[in-house]
């Protein structure tokens, strides 16, 4: 049997509670930044992996949008599809793992926020193969938007303080190797059912070097990075002082 990994154990019951942190309070303004991209053109396509509870699938199919969100998680696809039948909107919720989805149609935008996958899995060849399978998703002209770690953060800041700030977790180690950019905790969390439970994560924070190497391996030749702030999206420049990088590549 395949070990299961922490992100699996995480997101296997805890729909409602990822509703409630901080980092997902800012979609509205979110999806104001993507619906710029797309030039309020409803015409246009987008999907979503890593969509989660589907809260930005949701408010672009609320303003007229026809969006498909992948997730690997059915917790929070679930949750998900009960927001999309209460908002009175129409997503394709699709249960699958973005290391090996294959897209049958092509969108005009890919998005992939707020870790959606990416940055989460415990080998580089497994975060390649999720922008891999992504870019195959895209349109010849389309237009890919992502947040990842940002690895100058560490530089300048606690990765620790950080993360416990308006969370209710509880991190009794975490360390940050500098040799392969990947933080590693562990952590007391609660999940929808008030069971208290441990994870041993393992996230990969990249430069921004990297990911304009690996988008542009991929024939995205227009890439830009910028500062990543959770429901301010913009193109501001970036410093070690954000904890993500906001990617558009094209």
């Amino acid at each position: 049997m395949t070990k299961q990994q922490w992100y699996e154990r995480l997101f296997s019951n805890f729909a409602n509670k990822y509703e409630k942190e901080v980092f997902t309070q800012g979609t509205v303004q979110e999806v104001d930044f993507l619906e710029e991209l797309l030039q309020h053109d409803k015409r246009l396509s987008v999907l979503d992996v890593g969509c989660g509870t589907g809260r930005h699938a949701i408010e672009l199919a609320r303003r007229g949008y026809a969006v498909t969100g992948i997730d690997l998680s059915e917790n929070m696809l679930q949750k998900a599809r009960e927001k999309a039948v209460k908002a009175n909107v129409e997503v394709t919720f699709i249960q699958a793992d973005a290391r090996s989805f294959v897209s049958s149609e092509k969108y005009d935008l890919v998005i992939m926020l707020c870790e959606g996958g990416f940055s989460l899995m415990e080998t580089d060849e497994m975060n390649y193969a999720i922008l891999k399978n992504a870019r195959a998703a895209m349109k010849e002209k389309g237009q890919f938007v992502f947040t990842c770690l940002n690895a100058l953060f560490p530089l300048f800041h606690s990765v620790k303080e950080f993360m416990e700030q308006g969370s209710g977790a509880n991190y009794s180690l975490l360390t940050f190797d500098w040799v392969t950019f990947r933080e590693h905790s562990n952590v007391e969390m609660t999940d929808d059912d008030g069971q208290s439970f441990f994870l041993n994560t393992n996230e990969r924070y990249y430069a921004p070097s990297e990911i304009t190497w690996m988008l542009k391996s991929l024939g995205l030749d227009e890439v830009e990075i910028f500062g990543g702030e959770v429901g301010n999206f913009s193109r501001c420049r970036l410093t070690p002082d954000y904890f993500e990088l906001l990617v558009i590549a094209r």
